[in-house]
């Protein structure tokens, strides 16, 4: 899609960089700093790349500070990799690849990014959902992995972005704006996902081509669903969460955006498939939608499943049943021999005829032992587990451990409930030798937070590199989590993922003791 340059002589054609960069077409216009993107040619390596052309007078201080800022950001994002994100080759100003006769005041290089353009792909209809959920999962990916290495992207612009011939979407023109910051690419991951559902622009500074968002009389963001009533609520919801700022129930990072995207792309595409079985091909028009990620099935591939589906369906049913009948003969026959199979299944007390003085049950009927557990194993060591931030007491983390219930650790006080801030919290604790650990006693502070028992490799893991092997809810006093087996490992980590509450409403969360036995 071409956009003409404003106000300068950029035109297909002209070289700029000293030289080495032939412009072949222009991409769009950031107005907010002057920025042309365009597709040029590199004429050293022979390739085409991505420009990033900062337009302004040499002579204006002010401008030439923003462009300054910009280049040093993009300089700092060179040496980030992801494939959400195109790579930064060079950062050329002024004095160094940029002369002050050619009216810029800077330019970022990138890869060229192959694919179709954003704005081309909304401006006869908006995408399906579920499609518009995974295209904005795999930026999202992108934003989170830049955020825990605490930088900005600034792909709050829809001519920045294009979408690869796989049917992602990747921020092919980097350049962050000077004040841009973290919760702005979280606003915009919010904007490009109502960009999708809706063909329009939720954010200040547009592109032209683009419609505006509605807004409320009170200035809100009218849903997409209000435009679209085939957007799902939840990605619906999602969208205005995070462009908004402010109010309850807002969303402010990535990480919690993934996990709602997950959950609505899934669910969106069980709908559509159970619609679709049994029904002819519609034509694209149909449902006003016709972008997809995923290749058609065949109606033919979709009854087998189906009738596979329904069969095991009705299978479980009657197994359900049956088992449902023996209980009922067992509970009123009691030691009645039944003619049906014995489902060996243990009779409540109150069910059971009653015994002789001194006589046991039968061995069958004697409730199944609990597991044992050996004597508490202390840990030689343990921190505060705080993936992409810093706080939550580190200097106190040990009072968890030390035998002293009058000691404690406590997570940070937020105003708002995880994942909204951040994912969660946690303690990681250290072993000197790898034990078999079976269970962990708790003694919290306080009712209402929710923990994972997670196991790991080394000290400091990244989240997505442990593993879930025992979850529970905390009481106000002692509380035990047996993990779902014995797990052998040297370092465990206690993951807070729902706070507590205090009576002024603030979250948080106190552990003043952690217990931990091995399988006996």
């Amino acid at each position: 899609m071409g956009v003409r340059a404003q106000g300068g002589s950029l035109a297909p054609g002209r070289v700029v960089g000293d030289g080495r960069y032939r412009l072949l077409a222009q991409f769009g216009v950031d107005e907010r700093a002057a920025a042309h993107l365009w597709r040029a040619r590199d004429g050293q390596l022979k390739r085409d790349v991505a420009l990033t052309l900062l337009v302004g007078d040499p002579a204006d201080a002010e401008a030439a500070r923003l462009a300054r800022r910009t280049l040093e950001r993009a300089a700092h994002a060179s040496k980030f990799g992801h494939g959400g994100v195109a790579r930064v080759l060079d950062v050329l100003s002024l004095g160094s690849g940029v002369t002050s006769s050619e009216g810029l005041l800077g330019v970022v290089v990138a890869e060229w990014t192959k694919g179709s353009d954003l704005v081309d792909l909304v401006a006869q209809r908006p995408v399906a959902p579920a499609a518009a959920a995974r295209m904005v999962q795999a930026l999202a990916e992108a934003v989170d992995h830049a955020h825990q290495n605490g930088l900005v992207l600034g792909l709050d612009h829809p001519q920045r972005l294009r979408l690869t011939p796989d049917g992602a979407l990747k921020l092919a023109f980097p350049g962050p704006l000077p004040e841009a910051t973290l919760r702005d690419d979280v606003k915009a991951l919010g904007a490009v996902l109502y960009l999708l559902l809706t063909g329009r622009w939720a954010l200040p500074g547009g592109p032209a081509a683009i419609p505006a968002a509605p807004h409320a009389p009170t200035g809100r963001v009218i849903p997409p669903r209000s435009l679209v009533p085939t957007v799902p609520v939840e990605l619906s919801s999602l969208a205005v969460r995070t462009i908004e700022d402010g109010g309850h129930g807002g969303i402010r990072t990535s990480a919690a955006i993934l996990r709602v995207l997950d959950q609505a792309a899934e669910a969106e595409e069980r709908t559509q498939l159970i619609k679709a079985v049994g029904e002819e091909e519609a034509p694209a028009e149909a449902d006003g939608t016709v972008w997809t990620t995923k290749k058609p099935v065949k109606d033919v591939a979709r009854r087998k499943k189906l009738a596979f589906g329904v069969t095991v369906l009705v299978v479980a049913t009657v197994v359900i049943l049956a088992w449902g009948g023996m209980m009922m003969i067992n509970l009123f026959q009691g030691e009645s021999k039944s003619s049906g199979p014995n489902m060996n299944v243990a009779a409540s007390p109150s069910s059971q005829a009653p015994q002789p003085p001194g006589q046991q049950p039968p061995p069958s009927q004697q409730p199944p032992p609990g597991p044992t557990v050996g004597a508490a194993v202390k840990p030689s060591a343990v921190a505060v587990f705080n993936p992409g931030s810093k706080g939550d007491s580190p200097g106190r983390a040990k009072n968890a451990t030390d035998g002293d219930a009058g000691t404690a650790w406590k997570t940070d006080e937020y105003d708002k409930q995880f994942p909204v801030l951040k994912d969660g919290v946690g303690l990681v604790v250290t072993f000197k030798d790898p034990i078999n650990l079976s269970q962990i006693k708790i003694d919290a502070g306080s009712a209402g937070s929710k923990v994972e028992i997670r196991s790991a490799d080394k000290k400091n893991p990244k989240l997505d590199e442990t593993k879930v092997v025992g979850a529970g809810d905390l009481a106000a006093g002692e509380s035990t989590i047996a993990l779902q087996q014995p797990q052998q490992g040297q370092y465990f980590i206690i993951w807070i993922t729902q706070l507590g509450e205090d009576d002024e409403g603030k979250f948080i969360t106190e552990l003043k003791e952690l217990t931990f036995l091995p399988a006996g």
